[in-house]
Order: structure tokens, then sequence, then C-alpha cells
């Protein structure tokens, strides 16, 4: 892509116009975060059960003492090798953020369908520290819209991003967020999928400010689980 070289005044004058548009963005984000605040909440009345590294917990033990829970669904299915390259990238992020999160009233964790000892053996692989559940054997995964049958597979369309997606495939990303009240009653508050989980991107944050921006193909095609990048991208070192 090419630029126009020009002044400082020049640049200067470019900028501020893009710094409008920019304002107008926060303030709409701004926005749609307070219309998002004011949804209404949905009651969990199933009780699920996730096999965690601390034995059997229901989705209220998965809180941790704190009143709100922020779920990645992580693309991970039994049998899978390994973990969906873009949901890795995801999760690159967690344990930096959960210090503060947890430090606000939120625990945030990864749910996958994959059984705990799959789960177990990629995650330290990956070097993470952040808690990672199974949800086999239970409900969680088909009843918020990120894991299929293989006849709703084989249909050709499958309800996933709150409408129908004719792409298909047996797993699929999202985020959820839950609140406990001082009862125990549990209530789902939010779930974005699609390009929503770009909340937990926060590298692609950056890459909007770099100058060739996200610098795509065909979207992700770029992302390797980190271990998986070639040393010829790694920078040389002066």
């Amino acid at each position: 892509m090419q630029h126009a070289v020009v002044s400082h005044d020049e640049w200067l004058a470019a900028r501020r116009n893009l710094l409008q548009k920019e304002k107008e963005l926060t303030h709409l984000r701004d926005s749609v975060a307070g219309e998002r605040l004011a949804l209404p909440w949905e009651r969990i009345e199933k009780e699920y059960v996730f096999d965690t590294l601390d034995g059997p917990r229901t989705l209220a033990g998965l809180f941790n003492g704190r009143s709100q829970l922020l779920v990645q669904h992580f693309m991970f299915g039994p049998g899978w090798k390994e973990g969906c390259p873009s949901c890795s990238f995801m999760a690159d992020h967690t344990d930096g953020m959960n210090l503060h999160l947890a430090n606000h009233d939120v625990t945030m964790i990864a749910v996958s369908r994959a059984p705990l000892a799959e789960i177990e053996r990629y995650r330290k692989r990956m070097g993470w520290e952040f808690e990672w559940v199974s949800s086999f054997g239970s409900d969680f995964n088909f009843d918020f819209r990120v894991s299929f049958t293989p006849e709703e597979v084989a249909s050709g369309h499958i309800d996933y991003n709150f409408g129908g997606w004719k792409m298909t495939g047996e797993e699929w990303p999202g985020v959820s967020a839950f609140y406990m009240d001082e009862a125990g009653e549990v209530f789902r508050t939010y779930s974005t999928y699609g390009r929503g989980v770009e909340a937990m991107m926060g590298t692609y944050a950056m890459l909007d400010l770099a100058p060739k921006g996200r610098n795509e193909n065909r979207g992700m095609d770029w992302v390797r689980r980190h271990d998986r990048y070639e040393e010829a991208a790694a920078p040389a070192c002066s």
C-alpha cells in the first residue's frame, strides 16, 4: 500500500481529522458497553459439573469465591492432539490479565469439551498457568452453542453466534460472562462469539496501531501456537 509522504503540518492536520473519528468510536464503544451492562440476565437452571484438578465442581464452584466469572470457550474437542491455534492465541493473553481481574472480583477460566488429561497435557506444553476445566460428559458446550453434534454438523447449518452459521464444525469459540449472587444463584449476563472474541486478543489492538495493521491474507492464517513460530520470524539480536 502506497502512502503519501507529507510535511509535519499536513500530517498533523490529517491526524487531527482521524482523532475526531477515533473519539466518536470511543463514545460509541462506551455507549455499547452501557447497553451490554443493561442486558437482562438468564438464570442458570441446569447443574453443570466440570472435571477439574480439584475434582468435580459445579459452575458455581468455578467462581473461586468471587461474584463474577468469565469463561473462554476454548475449541478443544475429545481426541484432539492440540487445542485450536486461534483459541491458543486468545489464551496467550489470559495469564497477564488474571492477576488484575482477580483483584477486581473477576475469575477467568477456560472450558473445553476434551477430557481433563488431554487439556492438562496441552496446557503444560504451552506453559499456561490459568485454570482450564473439562466439560466432557455435560451439556455445557452444547447449551452454550460452542459445540455441535455430528448431526448438526452434517446438516450444513449450525445455530452459532445467535443465528444461522453457514460454516460448520464441531467446535467454535466464544466468551461468556456469569454472575453469582449472595444466595449462590448463577446467571448468564453475556456471551459473545465470532469476531466478538477479539475482546481477548490484545495483540490485535496493538497490530491495529502498527504501520502494516493486521496484515492478514485470510483472517488469522498467520497465527501459530506460540511454540510453533519459525525461528526466522524472531527479531535479530542487535
